[in-house]
Formats: C-alpha cells, structure tokens, sequence
C-alpha cells in the first residue's frame, strides 16, 4: 500500500507574419496541446524528485504517478510538500534532481510555467483569482483558450460554437444565473466555482486544485465535491485538500488517496485504507 466587446469589421492591412507560441516551450521544445502521450496509461509522473530551500529538503525523492482521467487526492500535515509539488509540476519551482513528466514525452522539468500551461495544465490556488470588475459571463469569455496575441484580440468574434461553450460551462458549475453579474459580488464559494469554469474554458488535460474547499461552507463544499464528481473522465485531476469530508466525497470507497509527510509519499491507496495506516495514523490523523 505505501507507495470583448465585440468590434465592427474594420479594413486593417494583412496581418504582420507572427510566430505562434501555442505549441512552442521553453529551450526549443515543441508542444502541441492536447497532444499528450497517455498510451501508458499515466498522464503525470514524478520520479526521484527533490527540492532544498535553504538546506530543508521541502521534497525528499518524491515519486508519484498520477493515471489518466483519474481524480487523486492528496492529503497530509502542513509542511508535507503538496504545494511545493504543486510549484514544481508547474514550473514555478525548479527541482534539485528527479523527472517530471507529463505523459510519456513531456518533460515538465525543461519547461517554463506558460509553456507548461500551453501544454494542457491548469492550476488552482486557494484564493480564487477571478476579474472581480467584469461579469461572469465575460470572465469565461477572457479566459478561454485562444490565440491572444495583440492581432488575434482586435479581431476577435465569439462565434456559437464559443457561445455554447461558455453556457455549457456556466451550466455545469452552477451560475447560469449569474452570468451578468459582476465577479467581484459572487460569494467564496460562487467564485471558486467560477475560476475552476475558467481554468476549463481553456480544456485542461490535468487540473491542479490546491485545497479547493477552504473557507466554504458545508452546502459550497458539497457543490464543489459534486461539481468535481461529475468532471471525472473529462480531464485528470490532483485535488490538494485538509477537509476530510470533502476528500470523502471525492474518493467514495474506490478512488486513491496519497498521503504525503516530509516530503515524500507516505501511503497509497483507498481512503479506508490509509486510514487504517498506522503510519499515517500516528504521523498525521493522530488517533
């Protein structure tokens, strides 16, 4: 078990010639997105994978797989090392030695953060980051995933087959009937329903949910944990979270749970069983 407002048409001179960024990662390495190689079965994967800061190993030779279209939690004590994986998986963070791959050929670890976003990874932070000036609706608008070079912006319509993404998305995470209102009026948990839609306006392949559920109420959290639910299959998903009903509500009886301490995996497997861990019961849920 261990281990925009739309503008009128205007007569503009031919577009200068650009060379597009959305397939191109940092150090010459191209990537086209939605192109990941998940034939093994394993869409993220880190090996070995150590990080110093200041001489404390904030991750000890981590290794973690993550399978496609899966939804794995991860629990464990502050200080374990779930945010810093979270950064280094990212590109915020370099690691001192170890892989990090996303599927079979991508290496995350050569990568710059927009690269690896590029590449089909959207991340979730505590506080929800929303345009608190602008209306839900045009907060989806923003963040879909398109071509925002200073040309493509001038020149852009929403077409209906992005109108109807937009709606599908207000649908599923709850705020069709918010679409008008400002962000910035929308409740905690209204809001980080609202990032997660914009984080997959840009169609993900792995979403990185760093404790999603904090500073909701029981009823938001359960909207959250139904919200998630109901995305399995449509991209993979790492859910970093402390409420442990919460992580109930996401593992059920089947789903895998890791538990992280010091900086490395603790135990693996079904929130039953690694709560009858004793190493997880004497290091972490301490009872």
């Amino acid at each position: 078990m261990n281990e925009n407002p739309m503008v009128p048409d205007l007569d503009l001179p031919e577009a200068p010639a650009e060379r597009s960024l959305s397939g191109v990662a940092s150090m010459g390495h191209a990537v086209v997105p939605g192109e990941i190689d998940t034939s093994h079965g394993t869409i993220l994967y880190l090996e070995d994978v150590t990080v110093s800061f200041d001489g404390f190993r904030a991750l000890n030779t981590l290794t973690l797989a993550i399978d496609a279209g899966e939804l794995r939690c991860i629990i464990g004590p502050n200080g374990a090392g779930k945010t810093t994986m979270m950064d280094v998986i990212t590109g915020k963070t370099a690691p001192d030695d170890g892989k990090v791959f996303l599927g079979q050929s991508i290496d995350l670890t050569r990568m710059n953060e927009p690269a690896i976003a590029r590449a089909g990874i959207g991340r979730k932070f505590q506080k929800p980051t929303v345009f608190e000036q602008h209306p839900v609706w045009e907060n989806l608008e923003l963040a879909m995933k398109a071509d925002k070079g200073w040309w493509a912006s001038l020149r852009a319509r929403l077409d209906r087959d992005a109108q109807a993404r937009i709606e599908e998305t207000l649908a599923l995470i709850g705020l069709e009937s918010e679409a008008l209102r400002l962000a910035g009026e929308l409740s905690h948990g209204q809001k980080q329903r609202l990032e997660i839609g914009m984080l997959l306006m840009q169609q993900p392949a792995l979403l990185l949910l760093d404790e999603p559920a904090a500073g909701m109420t029981d009823d938001e959290t359960m909207q959250l944990a139904d919200l998630l639910n109901r995305l399995r299959g449509t991209c993979s998903m790492m859910v970093v979270e402390h409420d442990m009903e919460f992580v109930a509500a996401l593992a059920g009886t089947t789903g895998k749970v890791t538990v992280m301490a010091e900086g490395r995996v603790l135990a693996h497997g079904t929130l039953d069983e690694v709560k009858r861990d004793e190493t997880v019961i004497e290091s972490y849920l301490g009872r």
